[in-house]
């Protein structure tokens, strides 16, 4: 089975090049992103405080996920209620941050993240997928783009799902985030050192291109 790693910052555009490669190469597209939204989601409702590791420890086993894709369409299940679209929130995104860094919760979705790619051809976005969940990745990627251009996508996004925010307060939530990410000590969230740096700043359709012309090369 071949794996396909794309990493990068959230806002990268990530998920849609992601999904057009997978398109194109027939693979199955994982957002592990969304993995981890759904327990930054249950969190919150728990109303748990996601730094206290043991606390968020404690609350893993009640969480059943699941994924399913409806027409090539990945949705997130938490305990048989379909999350996908809640988990894309400002203050979900906050949680996903925070929890995400635990080494418990990384543990906890390693292994079904992994057992993805032994029955499929997968393209797997994250912030480690190269350097942790895929080190043996037959392509890699970490995806780059402009400060400006990654908030301005991200308030789009919000507004268009009907959220109340504003652009510098989305610009500070992913500074934050950023901040945390990259400089946590278990899975900080940096290019893999064989990855393929792509500058999703301009068209996407150029992207598409060189990362497909650069798989091409990789995989025979």
């Amino acid at each position: 089975m071949k794996k396909i790693a794309i990493d990068g910052p959230s806002g990268a555009g990530k998920s849609t090049l992601s999904k057009a490669l997978a398109k194109k190469l027939g693979y199955v597209y994982v957002d592990t992103g969304a993995m981890y939204r759904v327990i930054g989601l249950y969190i919150l409702r728990r109303g748990v405080d996601p730094h206290d590791e043991k606390a968020v420890e404690n609350e893993l086993p009640d969480i059943k996920m699941e994924i399913k894709y409806v027409d090539g369409t990945q949705n997130m299940f938490l305990n048989g209620e379909n999350v996908s679209g809640l988990i894309r929130t400002n203050e979900v995104s906050k949680y996903a941050s925070v929890t995400s860094a635990l080494p418990p919760v990384r543990a906890f979705l390693l292994n079904a993240q992994r057992d993805m790619a032994k029955t499929n051809n997968v393209i797997m976005d994250g912030r480690d997928i190269g350097t942790v969940i895929f080190p043996d990745a037959d392509v890699k990627f970490f995806v780059t783009v402009s400060p400006d251009a990654r908030a301005e996508r991200r308030y789009a996004e919000l507004l268009a799902r009907g959220e109340q925010t504003t652009l510098d307060e989305v610009k500070r939530t992913m500074a934050e985030r950023d901040k945390n990410d990259s400089t946590r000590a278990i899975a900080p969230a940096i290019p893999a050192e064989d990855a393929v740096m792509l500058d999703n700043s301009g068209e996407l359709e150029q992207t598409i291109a060189y990362a497909m012309k650069i798989i091409e090369e990789k995989i025979k």
